[in-house]
C-alpha cells in the first residue's frame, strides 16, 4: 500500500512538472519565460537591479519549475471544487509586454544615474521562440562621476542648526573621490532631519535641505554644495519644548463629551502632568508618569514620542494610545502642548492546554491552565498564576500498582510584572528608564517517578530596561533562588546515579542543593529598530552576561554556620552551590543584496565552580550540538573535548561541560518570498574546566583545544511565514574529535549513519 502511495505521489509531481507552461498563453502573445540582466558595473549586478524591473516571469523553484503556473494550467475549467482551488492558488502566465520592458530599461538607467553613472546605457534584447520570450537587459555603466569638492552654506541661514549638525558630526556626508551617489546624499538629508527632530525641531522636514551639483567643473567630476532653505519667517527655525501635558486616563468618550457628567471626573497633578480619570481610576498616576516620557519642560524629541507609545502600548491593560501635539507660543517661547489618551483593553486572560506525550513508547498526557490579570494593582501590573500537570505510564515496571507504574508531575508558578523599576527613593533618578519592568517569580514543582521523588522550589527577581534608541538592553537579576531536594530514591537509582564512585557528576546533580545567584546580561546592536534608514553596512549584535552564585550564603555563613560531614558549608542546613559564569556572543551580518546574506557568530562561555561546589549544577553546565550549535551533532551528543563512550548508548549525563566555544558562518539566499536556502559551516566544542575522571579527555587545555574543535557543514531550508520562520538544517561531521587521532577528518570519507544529523527548529540559529 505504501509503495502505491509513493507511486501516485511521483506521478502527480511528474504531471505537475510536465505540464505545458504555454497552455493558456493567448494567440499572438508570448510567455515571459526568463529575464536576464547583464551588467559591467561592479556592485550593480542582477540582484541589485531586479527590483527596478516592471515585469518579472512567473515564480520558479528548483525541480518543480514554475509550479504555481503549472497549477493554474492543470484545470480546463472551474466546474469542480478542485479546479477552482487550483485556479485560486495558482498564478496565470505573465505575458511579455514591450512597453513594460522599455519602462524597466529606463528605470535601470535612472537608478544608475542616481548612483553616479550619468552616461549609463541599457540595451534590451528580446528573443522569441515558439510562444516564449526571453528578455536580456545589457547594462553599460561607462565612467562614473565622482565628487571633486563638498561644501555647505547652512551657517549663513541658521547658525544654531549649523552648530548642532557640526557638533553631532552630521555634515560629513561625502568626501573627495566618492561616487556622486544621490542615495547617499538623500540618506544624509534623512539623518540630519532625524537628528534635528530629536533636538527640539518638531516640524522640521527633509525638504528644507537641498543640494547643488555642478557637473561642468571637470572630466566626470562634480562640485556638491549642501544648502538650507530659509525659514518661513525669515529668522530662524523654531525649537520646541514640551508645554502642558494632559493624560486622559481611560475615560469613556461619552463622559468627556457630556459636560453634565464632568462631575464624575477626577483631575490630579503628578509631577506637573495633568491626569484626568474617572472616580474609579484606570491606572495610577505614578504608573502613567514613569511610562510617559513627554513631560513639561523637556526639549521636544521624536524619541520621546516613540518611547511613550512603546512603553504605554506595551502595558497589558492598554489596548491603544493616542498622542496629539499642539504648537503654542507663551512668553515668546515655543511649546508643544500634549494630550495623551489611554484606551483600556481586556484585563483578564485565561488559557488552557492539553498535550499527548510519547516518551520512548510510554504514553502520557500533560495539561496546563493559566490565569492572567493585566492591571492587578491598577498600576499596569501583570499578575499570572499557572498550574501544570503531567501523567505518564511507564510500561517497564512489573508492579501491579497503577500509581507505582506511572510517572506524574505537577507544579504551580506565580508571576508579577510591574512596568517600572522598583527602586528605593534615593535611586529615584534611575527609575526613569524606557521599556522598564520589575518582575517577580515564585514556583514549585514535584516529579514523582518509581525511582525517586524530586522537588523544585524557585524564587527570582529581575529588572529590565533599555536605552532610548533601543540599541542597548539590560537585564539585572539581583537575587534568584533555586532549591532542589529528593526526599525519596529507590535502591536501584541510588546504585546507578547516587553512587560517588560510579557517577559523582550525576550524583552531585541529583543531590539536595541550594542555588542563590545574581546575574547581569546586556544586549547591544549597532542599529536601531526604529531608525531603519540608518542601517549600518555591517549590522551586528553583542550579548554578554555574568552570573555569580553563592555569595549571599557565603556572606551569611562567614559569621558562623555548621558544616556537613563532607565538608560543604550549609545555609539553613542546606548545602549551597558556588560558581561564576560568563557568556559572550557576537553575531555580525553582511547583506549583499535583498536576496543574499552572510551571517556569522562567535559564542564563548566559561563557568567555574569554587568554594562550596565540586561541580556546577547540571542545568547550569553547557552542552554541544543541536540546531543552534554545531549542527553535525544532535543535541547533547558532542564533547566534552575528545570524550567518547558511544558503546554505552545514551550518555547525556557526561555530555556536559564548563567551557563552550561556537563558531558559525552561514550564507543565506532567498529563492522566493517563502523559501530560503542556506549553506553553513560550524565549529566548536565543550570542555570541562577540571579534570573529571568520569569524563576522560574532556578537560580544556590551551595547547590542544584547537585540535579538539568539532567541524561540520551542511545545508538548510527555511520557510518564511513573515511572523514565523520554520527551519530545517542537515549537518555532516567534517572533523570529529571523538574519533582516534588520524581518523578524525571524515570530510572525504563520510558515514551517513554516523555523521549526519537533521534538525528542525523555529527561527534563525543566530
Amino acid at each position: 500500500m505504501r509503495r502505491r502511495e509513493y507511486t501516485y505521489l511521483l506521478l502527480g509531481l511528474l504531471l505537475l512538472v510536465g505540464c505545458d507552461a504555454t497552455k493558456k498563453v493567448p494567440e499572438q502573445s508570448y510567455l515571459l519565460n526568463k529575464v536576464d540582466i547583464r551588467s559591467d558595473v561592479r556592485g550593480m549586478g542582477e540582484p541589485e537591479l531586479i527590483p527596478y524591473l516592471r515585469q518579472r516571469p512567473n515564480a520558479s523553484i528548483p525541480l518543480f519549475g514554475k509550479w504555481k503556473l503549472h497549477m493554474y494550467n492543470l484545470p480546463d475549467n472551474d466546474s469542480t471544487w478542485l479546479n477552482r482551488q487550483l485556479l485560486k492558488h495558482g498564478n496565470p502566465p505573465v505575458l511579455y509586454n514591450e512597453q513594460l520592458a522599455v519602462i524597466s530599461a529606463e528605470q535601470i538607467r535612472l537608478h544608475l544615474n542616481n548612483k553616479g553613472y550619468l552616461n549609463a546605457r541599457v540595451d534590451t534584447l528580446v528573443v522569441k521562440e515558439g510562444r516564449r520570450a526571453h528578455v536580456t537587459f545589457n547594462v553599460t555603466g561607462n565612467e562614473p562621476y565622482r565628487v571633486r569638492t563638498f561644501s555647505e552654506t547652512i551657517h549663513s541661514v541658521d547658525t544654531t542648526v549649523h552648530g548642532l549638525l557640526s557638533d553631532g558630526g552630521q555634515l560629513q556626508l561625502v568626501k573627495e573621490g566618492d561616487l556622486f551617489d544621490l542615495s547617499v546624499l538623500d540618506d544624509g538629508r534623512e539623518n540630519m532631519t532625524t537628528f534635528l527632530k530629536n533636538r527640539g525641531y518638531y516640524n522640521f522636514m527633509k525638504d528644507h535641505f537641498y543640494f547643488l551639483a555642478d557637473t561642468t567643473v571637470g572630466d566626470h567630476q562634480v562640485d556638491v554644495t549642501l544648502s538650507l532653505n530659509s525659514p518661513d519667517d525669515g529668522l530662524a527655525y523654531k525649537r520646541y519644548n514640551i508645554g502642558n501635558v494632559l493624560v486622559v486616563n481611560g475615560v469613556d468618550d461619552a463622559i468627556l463629551s457630556d459636560s453634565t457628567r464632568h462631575s464624575q471626573l477626577d483631575t490630579t497633578y503628578y509631577k506637573g502632568v495633568q491626569i484626568v480619570s474617572q472616580r474609579d481610576r484606570f491606572l495610577l498616576p505614578k504608573t502613567i508618569y514613569y511610562n510617559t516620557f513627554i513631560r513639561p519642560g523637556r526639549l521636544y524629541s521624536d524619541r520621546l514620542v516613540e518611547r511613550s507609545y512603546a512603553s504605554l502600548n506595551g502595558m497589558g491593560p492598554i489596548s491603544q494610545t493616542a498622542i496629539r501635539l499642539t504648537p503654542v507660543v507663551r512668553n515668546d517661547s515655543n511649546y508643544l502642548d500634549a494630550r495623551v489618551t489611554l484606551f483600556p483593553g481586556n484585563m483578564h486572560y485565561m488559557q488552557f492546554g492539553v498535550d499527548g506525550t510519547n516518551s520512548a513508547g510510554d504514553l502520557g498526557i500533560a495539561s496546563n491552565v493559566s490565569y492572567e490579570h493585566r492591571n492587578f494593582f491598577k498600576g499596569g501590573e501583570t499578575f499570572r498564576v499557572r498550574l501544570n500537570g503531567a501523567y505518564e505510564f511507564i510500561g517497564s515496571s512489573d508492579s501491579l500498582n497503577l500509581l507505582d507504574d506511572s510517572y506524574y508531575e505537577y507544579g504551580a508558578e506565580v508571576f508579577l510584572s510591574v512596568p517600572q523599576l522598583l527602586l528605593p527613593w534615593r535611586l529615584d533618578r534611575l527609575r526613569d528608564q524606557p521599556s522598564a519592568s520589575t518582575d517577580f517569580t515564585a514556583g514549585i514543582n514535584y516529579q514523582n517517578r518509581p525511582e525517586y521523588l524530586r522537588q523544585f522550589f524557585n524564587l527570582s527577581s529581575r529588572f529590565q530596561w533599555s536605552s532610548f534608541d533601543w540599541k542597548l538592553q539590560h537585564v539585572l537579576e539581583p537575587v534568584g533562588i533555586t532549591y532542589v531536594r529528593m526526599p525519596r530514591t529507590s535502591a536501584q537509582f541510588d546504585s546507578l546515579y547516587m553512587n560517588e564512585e560510579v557517577n559523582p557528576i550525576l550524583r552531585y546533580s541529583y543531590d539536595e542543593q541550594l542555588i542563590v545567584r545574581s546575574a547581569y546580561h546586556a544586549t547591544f546592536t549597532n542599529y536601531s529598530r526604529i531608525a531603519r534608514r540608518s542601517m549600518p553596512a555591517v549590522p551586528f549584535r553583542i550579548r554578554a552576561g555574568v552570573e555569580v552564585a553563592g555569595w549571599l550564603p557565603r556572606l551569611a555563613t562567614s559569621f558562623g554556620a555548621g558544616e556537613r560531614e563532607n565538608g560543604r558549608k550549609t545555609f539553613f542546613k542546606i548545602p549551597y552551590s558556588e560558581y561564576v559564569k560568563g557568556d559572550f556572543d557576537f553575531a555580525p551580518m553582511y547583506v549583499f543584496d535583498y536576496k543574499n546574506t552572510l551571517a556569522a557568530r562567535v559564542a564563548v562561555g566559561v563557568a567555574y565552580p569554587y568554594g562550596n561546589a565540586i561541580v556546577l549544577p547540571f542545568e547550569k553546565r553547557y552542552f554541544g550540538g543541536g540546531a543552534n550549535s554545531v549542527r553535525g551533532w544532535s543535541t547533547r551528543s558532542l564533547g566534552p573535548g575528545t570524550y567518547s563512550r558511544d558503546s554505552l548508548g545514551s550518555d547525556f549525563g557526561h555530555r556536559i561541560g564548563d567551557v563552550k566555544l561556537d563558531l558559525s558562518l552561514e550564507f543565506r539566499r532567498k529563492m522566493t518570498s517563502l523559501f530560503e536556502l542556506a549553506g553553513f559551516i560550524d565549529a566548536g566544542n565543550i570542555w570541562t574546566i577540571k579534570d573529571y575522571e568520569e569524563q576522560p579527555g574532556g578537560m580544556f587545555r590551551w595547547d590542544r583545544f584547537y585540535k579538539e574543535l568539532a567541524v561540520s557543514y551542511g545545508v538548510g531550508l527555511r520557510l518564511d511565514l513573515n511572523f514565523l520562520i520554520l527551519r530545517l538544517d542537515g549537518g555532516m561531521k567534517a572533523h570529529n574529535p571523538a574519533l582516534p587521532e588520524g581518523e578524525r577528518w571524515t570530510l572525504f570519507k563520510p558515514n551517513l549513519k554516523r555523521d549526519f544529523a537533521l534538525h528542525f527548529a523555529i527561527g534563525y540559529p543566530f
